[in-house]
């Protein structure tokens, strides 16, 4: 993409306006430096390259693996000085490159990290290289604080531990004499003071002969002199030699590193502008989540589809003054290659065609734009604007002159990779005239291909635009009884001027606008007046259709819901029955068991249990089956009537063998419920001959007596034994008596009533 889109462009749509928004979001002077020279970028792989930079940025802000923080302090001086020969910086000049390397090294290991997050980012943080020798060897010499540390050579070591000696005798010596001269008497009240750094005496004037030392001033009142001791001043001039010698010494020492690090100067640049490049991208990442902007979907084939678009500045100024921002939505393609606003005044015509030019110059400047995530735009050559009067006192030119120039401009540019912008298109001359002229154009940039947005008042442009195929008209909605304007661009028809309407409002004396409405021709009053009739059918019909859909989607929101608890009851339902269901063949299960058990106890035919039991699970299984089938078939009906038949012999093959695995797996089953049941059963039975042997032990142990109740082994009928005779009793069960022998009986109760055997 060859980019022509000048600065005059840029100046009718207040591009730096926006550049100097996203400027106060910068953490570095170079950045905002930065920002202010952006502009828009001519490579089409290089802005894709820098919007999704922007656009990974801002998502790194909305997430939890946030970008480091990449402040810096700038050192394009000390890149400047590494370039000269014998030149050293100083410890803060170093502890600034230090921080740079370090903060390098912590966004490469990031990106590194989160490649999959960010691989833009990524991609052009690997173009570094990453190196701890800077780092290292700087922090070897120079302390946090900028300073150079002791241990940075030998020498120097060696001459701050004498400076340290001497400073500690001029402190013992100077102590010496402070309290020497105070015993005497010679020193004022404060005794001591400090003049040039330098620790002194305060002696009343009338004693300074009695001091030896050397004076270096007095108080203003001339009542005190200042002396330093003659014992301090040795020490003194000693400590200024050994200062001079250890900064020969840091002179050296810094140079070395200077050299140390000189090598570097091409990749310190490149750190720098590393980190300016990520401040800018920081600032417009912030300026998009400050004014909810996104990246449309760029798209190859030219078209622009901005759906609920701000304009930038607009909505910045109505978010500080609390007051909400209409959005709008427009779109250019081959069957809509221009519109053609018309409307009141006032109405919002020019800020909707400065929305459009500002946010495809802001997008193609890699700048994230504030409209629906759902937006396509394409990318053009050359973005074209006319928008203002732009007199030229200078060149002596008139608002037509200018425009007229504009016009042969645009004429020479114009292709179909152009976007156009034209606010009051045609004015500036006679109407009839310069209408006509505005016709000739407009047809010119049709033919050419281009796309573009213009506004206007003229009624034989409107007319135009309704007559070429690929032209549409629109309009900026007017509420005719309030005369306010509603912000909103309706396209498809074209909007009246509402030039009587906003007099009126405006306070013109109805007199006067009677007397002008005689002097227009009165079809013109009539198309006017019939285009506003028909602008206001179209709000009422925007309006009717607003609550429709709105109605339309409280009731699709009903409705779900209402199918939402229905499928809650029907699980619930199911989930019921498949419980009952569950229950009830248990309880047969159980019934079939115990009747099964019964007969066992009674025969303790084994063989004929387990013959039985077969026979049962087996039948149990049939049914089972012939269940399964018949909900396989259902579904089959219900949800893969279709699908069935399109099987391939794979998947055939594979649920067959799904099939005989849950076959085999379910005979298993069933086998190992078989011997649970069976050693039950044989535990049951062990248990059954158990009471059988200790009732029999029991038995043959007692006696039976006179009055003991009992019962025949085969019947239930109970009596009570009137007498015993030979193993023989009589018993008496209230209506007749009968004999019976001893070992036919069975104890119910003992005739002490203290023990019976059952």
């Amino acid at each position: 993409m060859a980019n022509k889109i000048t600065q005059k462009t840029l100046n009718d749509l207040e591009f730096n306006a926006v550049l100097n928004s996203i400027k106060e979001y910068c953490i570095s002077d170079l950045g905002r430096a930065m920002v202010l020279e952006i502009n828009p970028i001519s490579r089409n792989l290089e802005l894709k390259d820098e919007l999704y930079q922007v656009h990974e940025y801002l998502s790194s802000m909305l997430s939890e693996n946030k970008i480091p923080n990449h402040y810096f302090d700038e050192i394009t001086n000390e890149i400047h000085i590494l370039g000269i020969e014998d030149s050293f910086l100083e410890g803060k000049s170093f502890q600034k490159i230090s921080s740079i390397s370090s903060n390098i090294n912590n966004l490469i290991l990031f990106f590194k990290k989160f490649k999959e997050y960010y691989p833009t980012l990524f991609f052009q943080s690997e173009n570094l290289e990453y190196t701890k020798f800077i780092i290292a060897s700087i922090d070897k010499i120079i302390s946090p604080f900028g300073e150079v540390l002791d241990d940075a050579s030998d020498s120097l070591k060696m001459i701050r531990k004498d400076i340290n000696s001497v400073r500690g005798k001029i402190g013992s010596s100077f102590t010496k004499s402070l309290n020497h001269y105070a015993s005497l008497g010679y020193l004022d009240d404060i005794r001591e003071s400090v003049v040039e750094n330098q620790r002194v005496l305060a002696v009343q004037a009338m004693y300074r002969r009695k001091i030896k030392g050397s004076i270096l001033g007095n108080s203003k009142t001339g009542s005190i002199v200042y002396i330093a001791p003659e014992a301090t001043l040795q020490y003194s001039r000693e400590l200024q030699n050994l200062q001079y010698e250890e900064k020969e010494e840091i002179t050296v020492i810094l140079k070395q590193l200077t050299n140390t690090i000189r090598p570097y100067q091409e990749l310190l640049q490149k750190y720098q502008d590393y980190l300016c490049h990520l401040d800018v991208l920081g600032a417009k990442a912030k300026y998009a989540h400050h004014i909810k902007a996104c990246l449309p979907e760029i798209v190859r084939e030219q078209k622009i589809y901005l759906k609920d678009a701000f304009h930038p500045i607009l909505l910045e100024e109505n978010q500080r003054k609390e007051i909400p921002t209409i959005p709008q939505t427009l779109e250019l393609n081959k069957n809509q290659q221009i519109i053609v606003i018309s409307g009141p005044n006032a109405g919002g015509k020019s800020i909707t065609l400065k929305t459009i030019g500002l946010l495809q110059v802001m997008l193609q400047s890699g700048i994230l734009i504030p409209v629906h995530e759902k937006s396509e735009v394409s990318l053009f050559d050359n973005i074209l604007t006319d928008i203002g009067d732009n007199q030229s006192i200078e060149n002596q030119l008139s608002t037509y002159s200018y425009r007229l120039k504009n016009m042969r401009n645009f004429l020479r540019k114009c292709n179909h990779n152009t976007l156009f912008l034209i606010d009051e298109f045609g004015t500036g001359s006679d109407p009839e005239l310069g209408g006509a002229l505005a016709e000739i154009f407009l047809e010119e940039f049709y033919e050419m291909g281009a796309f573009g947005i213009i506004t206007t008042h003229y009624a034989n442009l409107k007319v135009l635009a309704s007559e070429l195929e690929n032209v549409a008209n629109a309009n900026m909605q007017f509420d005719q009884r309030s005369l306010e304007p509603l912000f909103k661009l309706h396209i498809g028809q074209a909007g009246s001027s509402f030039t009587f309407e906003v007099a009126q409002k405006n306070g013109i004396p109805f007199r006067l606008i009677n007397r002008a409405k005689k002097k227009v021709e009165k079809e013109k009053i009539r198309l006017d007046k019939t285009i506003a009739k028909l602008q206001q059918e179209r709000n009422k019909l925007q309006r009717s259709n607003d609550l429709l859909e709105k109605e339309k989607s409280i009731a699709r929101e009903n409705s779900e819901e209402l199918l939402e608890k229905k499928k809650k009851v029907d699980d619930k339902l199911n989930s019921f029955q498949e419980l009952y269901d569950k229950n009830q063949k248990m309880l047969s299960y159980g019934r079939k068991s115990n009747e099964l058990l019964n007969k066992f106890f009674q025969t303790k035919n084994k063989k004929h249990l387990i013959s039985e039991f077969s026979k049962w699970a087996i039948m149990e299984q049939a049914k089972n089956e012939k269940n399964k089938q018949v909900k396989v078939k259902s579904l089959d009906k219900k949800s893969t009537k279709n699908s069935v038949n399109h099987l391939s012999k794979r998947e055939t093959k594979e649920i067959n063998r799904q099939a005989r695995i849950q076959e085999k797996l379910r005979l298993e089953k069933l086998q190992k419920v078989e011997k649970e049941i069976l050693i039950e059963v044989e535990k049951i039975t062990e248990k059954k001959e158990l009471v059988a042997k200790k009732i029999a032990r029991e038995k043959s142990n007692y006696e039976f007596q006179i009055n003991d109740k009992v019962r025949l082994f085969d019947g239930n009928a109970k009596g009570t034994i009137e007498k015993i005779e030979k193993k023989i009793a009589t018993i008496n069960y209230g209506f007749f008596t009968a004999k019976a022998n001893l070992d036919q009986l069975e104890l119910v109760q003992s005739s002490s009533g203290k023990s019976s055997v059952k």
